[in-house]
């Protein structure tokens, strides 16, 4: 009786255990079947599941590694703060004004305007014709303003110290925004974009159809005894060209210093 008993008992287990695997395997499942939503905030609010952040970075990868080759800004920093700031392309700004980074209008800007609700009630914000030309923007918003220079003397290749320098900078006043950015980086592998571009020596820029010309860029390293001036004379380009392709505001390089030549 006792055997029987035991056997029965066991039997129970089983099927119990048997069930709670069973459970957990279809909860699994399930899980992957409706993954769950992510909150986006920085400029909007939006809900947005894996599946639409992927098919996001798919569309804007090749523009935003253009971009790191003309400007010089990670291409995976880009995403990410697109992705953070527009809610992967389906927040207002981005949808109706085409604004993928939350860029405002400020006293600079005389193209077309949206109002949205952000730190404060209706603010001004600006409208561009195409993402790309957001995309292109947003570069040009960093590389022309003084307070954001010491971004452009970071490693290109380390998206840590240039999600932490955004926030010093000022870009955002959410105190975790470097990590959200960080976070997105490495969830969705965007440093991979990184590591193409700078593996590349000789790349051609955009196409006509994002309006900006096919550009080379040529990594140089400055040997003793190089100037501006030399290094301009070896490449055809003039000095301004390669102070503005390495945000150098004087004639002052260093031996050693990987300078952009854009030719």
């Amino acid at each position: 009786m006792k055997k029987i008993f035991s056997i029965i008992v066991c039997a129970y287990f089983m099927v119990g255990c048997g069930a709670t695997h069973q459970a957990k395997v279809r909860e699994r499942i399930n899980s992957n079947k409706n993954p769950k939503k992510e909150v986006l905030s920085a400029t909007t609010t939006v809900k947005v599941k894996p599946d639409h952040i992927s098919d996001y970075v798919e569309q804007y990868k090749d523009i935003a590694m253009a971009n790191m080759r003309v400007y010089g800004i990670p291409a995976s920093i880009k995403l990410a703060q697109a992705i953070l700031e527009s809610g992967a392309g389906r927040g207002k700004l981005a949808t109706q004004a085409n604004n993928h980074f939350g860029v405002k209008c400020q006293n600079v800007w005389d193209g077309e305007t949206i109002k949205h609700t952000d730190d404060a009630v209706d603010e001004c914000f600006r409208k561009y014709n195409s993402p790309a030309e957001s995309f292109k923007d947003h570069s040009l918003f960093l590389t022309s303003r003084a307070h954001y220079k010491p971004l452009f003397s970071l490693d290109p290749g380390d998206y840590k110290s240039w999600a932490k320098g955004l926030k010093r900078a000022g870009y955002a006043t959410d105190p975790n925004y470097p990590s959200k950015l960080i976070s997105l980086i490495e969830r969705y592998e965007l440093y991979k974009y990184d590591e193409i571009v700078l593996g590349d020596n000789y790349k051609p820029i955009y196409n006509e159809e994002d309006n900006i010309v096919e550009t080379i860029v040529i990594s140089h390293i400055v040997q003793k005894g190089e100037t501006l001036y030399s290094i301009s004379r070896k490449y055809n380009v003039t000095i301004e060209q390669v102070r503005s392709a390495n945000n150098i505001s004087g004639n002052t390089i260093s031996v050693g210093q990987k300078l952009r030549i854009l030719k």
